[in-house]
This record gives structure tokens, sequence and C-alpha cells, in this order.
């Protein structure tokens, strides 16, 4: 029989499921309690609410809320989930989990979140048995004033592969972190759609970096096609005066503005058949 408490804990669930615009949905397996912590401090600092509760009562109050596809949210509950409840939009939710993500050294049988490169350059170890680990994982050495360098740029790991036992001691020895600690969003829910964690990934400088291009794009064709504005005028008309001078200079028509270019040219074209001529 369902105790009257998980009753309760199931409709509180259901009202905040109802009330909120945004509900994330994340995995908080391998997640330590001190890091947990702090992102349940954070997120209620941004007014985002978090929900932890076990699995069946989460499915159970997604299912009663009648919210709609909320049941494509509820088929990737997994692990040990929670329920993030904002009013901002999943983009911003999912970057400030992001954010606040701490980095961890990898431990054998993890899944590498990401291409994990070696760089080339020196490294404080003396040579000795660690040549032999190195090489062990495709890292190749050699001897700089007493210390071993590597000597190239070696890609350990892809993303998604699973790291070895020697590979995670090698990183390790190399100070090298490449885990992330911290809330593992796994879906949004948003007005009937449901972004999984990749469609919500976006490089903000990169981002940042397109508007600029488009904008200096846009404003090429527009000066290229004579689109007048407040903002290509003064553009057009220098670009205007520039063509026209060249044209008025290349057939020698003289006034203010071209007729020291067409002296100097001049010059130039008199020097040069004197030169040719020896004189």
């Amino acid at each position: 029989m369902v105790s009257e408490i998980k009753k309760k804990l199931v409709q509180d669930i259901k009202s905040d499921i109802q009330k909120y615009p945004i509900i994330g949905l994340v995995n908080m397996e391998n997640l330590p309690a001190p890091q947990l912590q702090v992102m349940r401090n954070t997120l209620k600092s941004k007014g985002v609410k978090m929900i932890m509760a076990r699995k069946k009562l989460l499915e159970l109050a997604l299912n009663q809320s009648n919210r709609e596809n909320i049941k494509q949210l509820t088929d990737k509950v997994r692990g040990m989930p929670a329920l993030l409840f904002s009013k901002d939009n999943p983009f911003t939710l999912y970057a400030t989990l992001e954010k606040n993500k701490s980095e961890a050294p990898a431990k054998a049988g993890q899944q590498s979140p990401k291409e994990i490169v070696i760089k080339a350059g020196p490294t404080s170890f003396a040579p000795g048995p660690i040549i032999s680990e190195l090489a062990a994982v495709g890292i190749r050495t050699k001897v700089e004033a007493g210390k071993l360098a590597i000597i190239s740029d070696v890609t350990v790991a892809k993303e998604g592969d699973v790291i070895s036992q020697k590979l995670a001691e090698t990183l390790k020895r190399l100070d090298i972190k490449p885990m992330e600690i911290g809330l593992n969003i796994v879906a949004v829910w948003e007005n009937g759609l449901v972004f999984s964690a990749k469609d919500l990934r976006i490089d903000e400088k990169e981002y940042a970096n397109n508007f600029t291009l488009a904008a200096k794009e846009a404003m090429n064709l527009a000066v290229e096609c004579v689109y007048l504005s407040k903002d290509t005028t003064e553009t057009i008309l220098q670009k205007a005066f520039r063509e026209a001078k060249a044209v008025a200079t290349e057939g020698n028509v003289i006034n203010d503005e071209t007729r020291d270019s067409i002296l100097a040219k001049a010059e130039n074209q008199a020097l040069s058949v004197k030169k040719e001529a020896n004189l």
C-alpha cells in the first residue's frame, strides 16, 4: 500500500510540473554529495527549484501532470534522476549546469566525455620506466635537458571511448583531468517540446562570432548592391569617390582631386622611359 507521504510527494511534484514552463531532467549518478549541495545552492540562487525523488515517483508525477508530450520526458528518466523547475529557458538552464561543473581525474571504465589530446612539450619526468608507460598509450617522448619531452600532440581517447586502466593512470601522472563533475542534464521540456542535451549544447563564443560575421557580410552585400541606409550611405559614397577618382586618373581627367595622382603617374612613366633608354 502506498503511504500518504509518497502520495503527497507525487501531488507536490505534479503541481510543480503543471506550474513551471520549463522542466529539466537530470541524472545525479556519480555526483559526490558536496558537489550536489553546491549545485543545489547555485540553482536556488538563480531561481531554479530542484526536486529529488525515486524514479517511480517522478515518473508517476510526470504522467499524472497531463502536460503535452510529457511522456517524451518520462521515457528519458534513468540513473539517479531529479527534476529542475525554471521560468527562464532551456538553453540558460543547460549553460548554468555546464558552467558549474568541476574537473576530475578519469577512472578506468569511464567513458571519455570529449576528445583527450596530450600536447607536445616538456614534462617534469626524468628518463626511466615512465618512458614505456607513456609509449603504452601512444605517447612518444625524447630527452631534453635531462627531462622527458612529448614529441608531438597525441589523441589518446575520442569522445565516448572507454578509458583503460593504463590510460587512467597515465592521465593522472600527467595531471590531466578530463572528466567533469556536476549535474548531467538529460532533457528539458518546454511547451510540449523536449530538447535533449545535445540540442542545448551551444558554443557561446562561436555563436557571438557568427553574429559578428553575419553583420559584416550583410554590410558588404548592402554596399556592393548600393543599398542606401544610415549605416551604409557613408561607406557607399566613399567607395564611389574612390572608384570615380581611379577612373578619372586612368583617363587623365585633370581636376583638383586627380591632379597630383596624374602628375605622379606621368613622372613615374617618364622615369621608366629614361631608365629603359639609358638616358
